[in-house]
């Protein structure tokens, strides 16, 4: 199967990179190789690759500037989708898009399911519900995935923020009222490609699935187990106190839901995905760190 990945050089598309063998052939393109804006620029390259699906990895994630931001929000996480799916419609190419657990407003009480109405609080959630409004008009050989919470080897995310923070401080604030899973990249990269692998049985199955991990925690509870992980692979020289604080004590521009947990019921029972926990990859990505700086594998 020959797979076209736009964003390559992100959480997820690095990951998709990763995966690719002599039967799952994966072309990686990041921004400088393909501007998702750039219609023209999406067609040659489409054309010129013949790829039989194509895993839209590129998106403007930055939800806090999303909301001075919002025309760009809006042109590559609504635009530039609906281009894309027109592009693939107009080959025949089914397209697997990456949405998010923002597009519900967070009042639920227990986890959202597929059917669940959309109510974005914020820019960056209106504009990935919008892309996917825009993919399902272009084409109907389309998978909407919703994610939450993505951590992974590359960028600055959570992860590494909360590292930076427990080698500088001696107390970290973190929120302790939003709760969800975190999601590591390489897992949804796994589940992209068990996807995919069925793609030719997918005609029944295009849709929009939900994709998470176990345990639900919230940001606090993940920072310690982030703490704790850090000290034992020997990532970090001390331990931290880690004090959960409320939402409203945590100044952010853009309002952010309570809830972001979602149910993954529906992919495991119409294609196979089967829950996994987070636990795992955040160790090797700890145990990765452990080695990089010269230590040795004390993480258990």
């Amino acid at each position: 199967m020959k797979v076209l990945v736009t964003g390559a050089d992100g959480q997820v598309g690095t990951e998709m990179v990763r995966l690719a063998d002599d039967e799952f052939r994966v072309l990686g393109l990041a921004r400088r190789d393909l501007d998702v804006t750039d219609r023209d620029m999406v067609a040659r390259r489409l054309d010129a690759y013949e790829p039989d699906l194509l895993v839209n990895c590129a998106a403007y994630t930055a939800v806090d500037r999303a909301e001075d931001e919002p025309d760009l929000a809006y042109r590559v996480n609504a635009d530039a989708v609906g281009w894309l799916g027109q592009a693939c419609g107009a080959r025949g190419i089914g397209m697997i898009h990456f949405s998010t657990d923002y597009v519900f407003d967070g009042s639920k009480h227990g986890a959202y399911v597929e059917d669940d109405t959309p109510n974005p609080l914020n820019v960056y959630g209106a504009s990935k519900l919008e892309g996917e409004n825009r993919l399902r008009a272009a084409t109907d050989r389309h998978l909407i995935l919703r994610i939450g919470w993505v951590f992974g080897r590359v960028g600055r995310g959570f992860v590494d923020t909360i590292l930076r923070f427990a080698r500088e401080r001696e107390e970290l604030t973190v929120v302790d009222d939003q709760v969800g899973a975190p999601t590591p990249a390489d897992a949804i990269a796994g589940a992209v490609r068990s996807i995919a692998e069925h793609a030719a049985g997918l005609e029944d199955a295009w849709g929009t699935y939900h994709f998470s991990t176990v345990p639900v925690v919230s940001w606090c509870g993940f920072a310690r187990e982030i703490v704790a992980m850090g000290m034992n692979c020997g990532v970090l020289p001390a331990m931290p106190r880690v004090r959960g604080i409320a939402t409203d004590e945590w100044p952010s521009k853009a309002t952010r839901p309570l809830n972001s947990c979602l149910c993954a019921v529906k992919l495991t029972a119409c294609l196979g995905v089967a829950q996994s926990s987070w636990r795992g990859s955040l160790q090797q990505y700890l145990r990765e760190l452990g080695r990089a700086r010269g230590g040795a594998d004390l993480c258990r």
